[in-house]
């Protein structure tokens, strides 16, 4: 199970039809981020918390905001790099999410 993100410039469609928007992708810590993102409660863990690690979930940039202040808190309960690096890249592609008017963050879950 993994989860791998694309940054679009606006809304995605499907797999290999989105190509057009693609900004920016990540497909290399899927893995480690479906561990940290899969230890959250649902009902306690704000955004971040609802990330599907078997379906595609979507942040727009309001989202995307949220979501990055979620990370600072996570990144200290890591267990190894791999979980650390995957959460830096994620706080990346947020971070510029927020700064792309009319951008999404696309988690595509296995």
């Amino acid at each position: 199970m993994g989860i791998e993100l694309e940054l679009h410039s606006g809304r995605p469609t499907r797999k290999g039809l989105s190509r057009d928007t693609l900004l920016r992708g990540s497909y290399e810590h899927g893995e480690a981020l479906a561990r940290v993102l899969n230890a959250l409660d649902r009902h306690d863990s704000g955004k971040l918390g609802w990330v599907d690690p078997y379906g595609d979930t979507l942040f727009n940039e309001q989202e995307a905001q949220v979501a990055r202040q979620e990370v600072t808190a996570l990144t200290q309960r890591c267990t190894d790099d791999q979980q650390t690096a995957a959460l830096l890249d994620l706080a990346e592609l947020l971070d510029a999410c927020v700064a792309t008017p009319g951008s999404y963050l696309w988690f595509m879950g296995d």
